[in-house]
Order: C-alpha cells, then structure tokens, then sequence
C-alpha cells in the first residue's frame, strides 16, 4: 500500500515537473524566440503591415477599408465617397451571415454558386453602380470595360488590393472628384501598381489604402 501511494506522488511530481518545463519551453521561451526573430527580421509583417499617414496608422496592407459617405438618416447602406478610389465589393459573411462591409467581425465568401439567382444580381447590381459611378462628362464607361474584380467579393471579403484595370477604370471620376488631371491620376496609378511576386507569383495589384494615402498627398500639392 505504501509503495502504491510512494510510486503515484512519485508518477505525479514527474508528471507535473514535465508539465512546469514543456509550458515553460513552449509557453514562454518558443514565443519569445519566435517573437524576437520576427521583431529583428520582419519588423513590419510581425506588427502587423501597419501602413502609417500623417505619423498615425490608419491600416493594415493586409486588410481592405471601405470608403462611404457617411449615412444620412433613414439611409440603411451608406454610398461610396467617389473622390477615393474604390475596392472590390465585400459580399462575405458577418454576423448572423450579414455582410458587414470590411467591420473585421468574421470574414468569409459568399458561398454562393455560380448560377446562384442571389449572385447574378450582386454583380449586375455592382457593375451598373460601376459604369454609373464612374462615367464622367467626356468619358463613358461601357459593361465591357468593367474587370471581375470590380464586381466580385474575394474568398476573405476583405481584400485589400485591386487590379490594375480597376483602378485606372476609376481615374476619369477620382480625377474629375479631385479636379486633377486625368495624366497625374493614370501616373499615381501606375507608381502605385506592385508587380508579380517573384516576377511570376499571383496578379499585377494596387493597394487601395496606399493608393489613396498617396492621392491625398497629390492632392495636397495641387
């Protein structure tokens, strides 16, 4: 009986010096190695690719931010500030699987499928709001014209970039909103277009976050 209960004090102490090592190793001393690495290698990316504006952040390179006038009253969705640059429509899931436009409560796809009645109407909705939003006196722009990514909702519902097409489809309006030349608006686009990763990884895309810092700054300067 003695040696019974000697060998179970003497199987939990292991047990428990064990458990006080692997939390300290794993708990502790892994995140802080990890944390530090990070800190000294990737300082950006492990903060989070905060992107900064006037000394303060005001985002993150990795997540999408909608840019709508503020509501009016009875207004139920607000409509887009169409002297920014716009993103790609955020269709995903949110609360209750109400879309919350970019709000970072849950994000998701639509789950919808691609004869889906409720699918069709979201893009033709979205691509007539394009061709309206965008068409500005001396410029049109025709259905053809406008790009998936200006009618369709990433897996995430919160990407942050644009294809190239989209936002130069967007410079007649952002100029004309900015009274700017459409020339200095296609240039901003262009400085502000990342090619492939590694040349040959993903699309050609355009932060809109940093798209817009820097047609603030345009602005700005007159």
């Amino acid at each position: 009986m003695n040696n019974s209960v000697v060998n179970t004090v003497r199987l939990l102490g292991a047990g428990l010096r064990a458990l006080l090592v692997l939390t300290l190793v794993t708990g502790v001393i892994y995140p802080l190695v990890v944390t530090g690495i990070a800190q000294g290698l990737f300082p950006g990316k492990a903060n989070g690719s905060e992107i900064k504006a006037d000394g303060k952040v005001v985002g993150s390179s990795l997540i999408g931010q909608a840019y709508n006038l503020p509501l009016k009253k009875g207004q139920e969705t607000p409509a887009p500030d169409l002297k920014w640059f716009q993103g790609r429509p955020a269709n995903g899931l949110g609360t209750n699987s109400v879309n919350t436009q970019y709000k970072l409560l849950l994000s998701g796809a639509t789950n919808l499928s691609a004869d889906s009645k409720d699918l069709i109407k979201q893009v033709e909705d979205a691509k007539a709001a394009v061709v309206r939003d965008n068409s500005v006196p001396g410029h049109t722009v025709k259905p053809s014209d406008v790009p998936p990514d200006a009618v369709t909702s990433s897996a995430s519902g919160l990407d942050p970039d644009i294809s190239p097409a989209y936002a130069e489809l967007q410079a007649h309006r952002v100029a004309a909103e900015n009274g700017l030349s459409v020339a200095k608006v296609d240039k901003l686009v262009e400085e502000q277009t990342e090619a492939r990763t590694l040349g040959f990884i993903g699309e050609p895309r355009v932060n809109v976050l940093e798209l817009n810092i820097a047609l603030k700054d345009l602005v700005a300067k007159g």
